[in-house]
């Protein structure tokens, strides 16, 4: 890929897109020029970057001619569609969604974890799912010193892992609730504001849902480790975008807390938060705008000799999607 790429956005008005653009900026991505595309409602808007007034455009597949490198955040079937378009036209894709995480010669990348994948791609980097991503960036560290032989993980995810619309949707229903009004939802089926629920994925025969499956698979796939055994349940809690997780990890044989400890210290992008004087630990708020993800509560499994818990919190935006998409970018420039 060339030092100064033509890059685009497609799904540049989304959640993920918006937060693309300003990483962008704010880390000083050498690019060429940049393509910002959206569906057709916003055929004509503009968006600012580097002080410039960008038009947005809408996606065809003539929107690829020219572009080096493409940031896929605009769903699955946008993906599936549109991304070989791009890979034949000579652009560099990688996507934010499940579209091709799975498929055996498109690498699945956390860049802190698995770098040396990059070097096999053949035009399309898949982005991991934002629970997956910041759950194994607690994860690996520990499972290469010492490995992991199972998982057990409970999720607490935000509203942004739905999109824009649903964090719209959110706060719009809390304000109802506080009223006293009645209110009509459109992104979820059930009640958000003051309210838990299993998260709203396609739910499968063997009764996990499709964001639980993802996170066995994708670990797998990330580690390398096809025997790693994991079990999730997920659940949408009313958070705007940060993600949070419970994590009991079994390990072959058995690793002290403070052992764990040092090694997670001397990990990069993720950094111990908690105060254990007074009982204060990371929470989706001190995680929101951080790029990395937050961790404490490190403590010996009772049940389990060679277990230890572990409680992790990331921004969903920036680590979980669009801060790792461009770490992926600026990976490939080093190539």
């Amino acid at each position: 890929m060339k030092s100064l790429p033509n890059v685009a956005i497609i799904g540049a008005t989304g959640a993920v897109g918006q937060v693309l653009l300003q990483l962008l900026e704010t880390r000083s991505f050498p690019l060429d020029s940049l393509k910002l595309i959206a569906s057709p409602k916003s055929d004509g808007k503009t968006m600012i970057f580097r002080g410039q007034t960008l038009r947005l455009e809408p996606l065809s597949e003539s929107a690829f001619d020219g572009i080096d490198l493409c940031f896929f955040a605009a769903g699955k079937e946008i993906s599936k569609r549109f991304a070989p378009i791009a890979v034949a036209k000579g652009a560099v894709v990688i996507d934010k969604s499940s579209a091709f995480r799975m498929h055996p010669e498109v690498p699945l990348v956390i860049p802190e974890i698995n770098a040396e994948a990059l070097k096999n791609h053949q035009g399309i980097i898949a982005n991991p799912n934002c629970t997956a991503t910041i759950m194994l960036m607690a994860i690996a560290p520990l499972h290469r010193k010492h490995r992991i032989e199972r998982i057990i993980v409970a999720t607490y995810q935000a509203a942004s892992g739905a999109g824009a619309e649903a964090i719209e949707e959110l706060r719009e229903e809390v304000r109802a609730q506080v009223e006293g009004k009645s209110y009509s939802r459109k992104i979820f089926s059930q009640q958000y504001a003051f309210n838990v629920f299993t998260h709203n994925s396609p739910l499968f025969d063997n009764g996990y849902v499709d964001e639980e499956m993802k996170l066995l698979e994708e670990t797998r796939k990330i580690l390398g480790d096809p025997e790693i055994r994991l079990s999730a349940t997920c659940v949408r809690v009313p958070t705007i975008r940060s993600h949070a997780e419970a994590l009991n990890i079994e390990f072959q044989e058995p690793v002290e807390v403070e052992e764990a400890y040092a090694i997670l210290r001397s990990s990069p992008g993720i950094i111990q938060h908690e105060n254990r004087e007074k009982g204060l630990f990371a929470s989706p708020i001190d995680a929101e705008g951080r790029n990395e993800v937050l961790f404490g509560r490190l403590r010996k499994d009772l049940s389990h000799p060679n277990a230890l818990e572990m409680w992790v919190v990331g921004d969903q935006l920036l680590k979980g999607a669009s801060l790792n998409a461009v770490q992926i970018a600026e990976s490939l420039l080093t190539l």
